[in-house]
């Protein structure tokens, strides 16, 4: 597959740089049995912010990963986070076979991933499967391979809502008895802002960035959530947000407003 070095594939020279890096150890790694790698999240759709954003990306390959190619990228994703401080623990990444790509639910097969820099060979989809895969769909950048668009049919809008839905109860509700998860400031803001874009895309029946969520819950039901989400919103790397009572109250307004919604 025919690498395209030095691409501008974002706005920020750091970035790209890192991308770069990681297409050009992607590729001779998987060989021929890599399908495409690509650049999604908030990257892709315009919603990013240097100061608390991740570089989020999926490879999709042909046939699963043999120990010996899982071991080769585990060192290299770690390699590669090492020669970039500023973005080390904050890359994402997937590896999932072609086969997988029709199932609007969770595959049943793990798939390896990197993320906080720990690299799991096997990592089980929840409901963000077919929400990611939606948002690929619409904003994904290819940075090696064809267009996203080429390998998949369409997502409905309404098989998004009802995974945001599932997510909800099944991956956040939960969240209010984890109070160590929520004694991180990271998770809070997280939490807050990923909230935001589910009880947007519930009530609206669309998707939105975090921002314009975060923009229209704070109009929608002011001033009650408006200074929890402008915290949420304004926390980056090394800072404490410290609002885990507030973070829970939240969730239950979230789940109180689905519920009736439904």
């Amino acid at each position: 597959m025919k690498l395209n070095k030095d691409m501008n594939y974002t706005p920020y020279k750091d970035v790209n740089e890192v991308l770069n890096s990681l297409t050009s150890e992607i590729a001779p790694i998987l060989g021929e049995n890599l399908v495409g790698v690509y650049l999604t999240g908030s990257l892709s759709y315009g919603d990013f912010n240097p100061e608390n954003s991740d570089i989020d990306l999926l490879v999709i390959v042909k046939n699963p990963l043999s120990e010996e190619k899982l071991e080769a990228l585990k060192k290299m994703h770690l390699d590669v986070e090492r020669n970039n401080d500023k973005w080390a623990k904050r890359i994402e990444c997937s590896y999932v076979s072609f086969e997988m790509l029709p199932s609007i639910l969770p595959p049943k097969t793990p798939r390896p991933y990197i993320g906080e820099g720990t690299f799991y060979p096997e990592a089980p989809y929840g409901n963000e499967w077919v929400i990611k895969q939606y948002l690929l769909y619409n904003h994904g950048i290819p940075l090696l391979g064809p267009d996203f668009k080429t390998l998949v049919k369409p997502i409905d809008i309404e098989d998004v809502r009802a995974a945001c839905i599932r997510d909800l109860f099944e991956e956040w509700e939960p969240k209010i008895n984890d109070l160590e998860w929520l004694n991180n400031s990271h998770y809070q803001s997280y939490i807050v802002l990923n909230l935001c874009r589910i009880l947007y895309m519930v009530m609206r029946h669309t998707t939105a960035t975090k921002k314009i969520s975060a923009s229209w819950v704070k109009h929608e039901f002011a001033p009650e959530w408006s200074p929890l989400i402008q915290t949420a919103e304004d926390w980056h790397y090394g800072k404490e947000m410290n609002l885990k009572e507030q973070t829970i109250e939240f969730i239950q307004f979230v789940v109180s407003k689905v519920r009736k919604s439904i």
